[in-house]
């Protein structure tokens, strides 16, 4: 998959990771207009949450700064053999595909794991405020914003930048909410039961995949047969559907590969983050330096001998680009940390 299709799938996965992951919060369309031609109420909460990202220490982005009925959602498809666990949205074992309908998605996927969803917005494009963002809720349009934001402001590889945004973004809207609503109203308590509600699913997420991927080294290893497989795999998804709040009808090895995408490194950016005292400015400036520190895509590709317009999305250098930028965070970290 080249470039501009990983960052159309990025944004689709992103805007619906967590669409499962239903919590009740103040529906925006009963104080907000949906309208295009009449942006006054949305283009001022957007306004209030980009004085709040200043201060953080974001940069301007072209997100979200118009209202459009041309394109109401955008739906999109990945499916995968069900005989492998991919490692995340970025592993070449998923076939991705926008712009088709569920029916068409599923006929594509014939016996694979399929993961069809629509998503309110796509990130990293200037994407404009949809007709779906403004009859969602306010944790929704909330983390929408916050989070395709937080990716215009670093260039890590999407293993770690996803982790990185959701951990500010979760983070984010905690402060926003005591900010502009004041702690302990509803709006303050829904967008903090929001966040403590996803970050603990996150973390689920990576104990669960843990599990499905000690199956899959023993079927390959051979110590499982096909049938079993399937058998002890659909365990593991019984047990998670909950702690997920996903239906067990759409737990398959293609939504624990995108959510891992966003849960595998979570735990050591929030470690960052109460490093830096759960300051988010300074997180978002370690972050920084960490981006300016890391090593290039080129010095990796170069070490693991890889060459091609193909080369950046083999699943090799997908992982080992990845990790070498989990190394920077560490040893940054390490620095910065005083020690005991």
């Amino acid at each position: 998959m080249g470039q501009r299709m990983w960052r159309f799938a990025r944004g689709c996965a992103v805007a619906v990771l967590l669409a499962a992951f239903v919590t009740a919060c103040t529906p925006l369309r009963d104080w907000l207009t949906p309208a295009p031609d009449a942006p006054a109420e949305w283009a001022a909460l957007v306004q209030e949450v980009r004085a709040f990202e200043r201060g953080i220490g974001f940069t301007g982005t072209g997100n979200f700064t118009s209202a459009t009925e041309d394109k109401a959602d955008y739906p999109f498809c990945g499916y995968a053999s069900r005989w492998v666990l991919p490692y995340s949205y970025q592993d070449p074992a998923i076939t991705w595909v926008g712009g088709i309908t569920e029916s068409e998605c599923k006929a594509l996927a014939g016996e694979d794991d399929v993961f069809f969803e629509v998503s309110e917005a796509v990130g990293e494009v200037g994407t404009p405020v949809t007709p779906a963002m403004l009859t969602s809720k306010l944790d929704r349009f909330l983390y929408l914003i916050l989070h395709e934001d937080c990716h215009d402001q670093f260039d890590l590889p999407y293993g770690v930048e996803e982790a990185l945004c959701e951990v500010i973004t979760y983070k984010a809207m905690v402060a926003f909410g005591d900010a502009k609503y004041g702690p302990q109203a509803r709006e303050d308590r829904e967008l903090r039961r929001y966040a403590e509600t996803q970050s603990r699913r996150t973390r689920a997420m990576t104990a669960y995949y843990a599990q499905l991927a000690a199956l899959y080294a023993r079927f390959e290893r051979k110590e499982l047969a096909p049938e079993a497989l399937l058998r002890e795999r659909e365990a593991v998804y019984g047990n998670a559907s909950r702690p997920l709040g996903i239906p067990l009808a759409k737990l398959n090895n293609v939504r624990m590969a995108n959510g891992m995408t966003y849960s595998r490194h979570y735990a050591l950016v929030e470690a960052v983050f109460e490093a830096q005292g759960g300051d988010l400015a300074r997180t978002v400036a370690f972050f920084r330096q960490v981006d300016a520190r890391k090593p290039s895509r080129a010095a990796v590709l170069k070490r693991l001998g890889l060459q091609g317009p193909e080369a950046e999305n083999r699943l090799v250098f997908v992982r080992a680009y990845e990790e070498a930028v989990v190394e920077t965070v560490r040893k940054r970290l390490a620095e910065t940390t005083p020690a005991r």
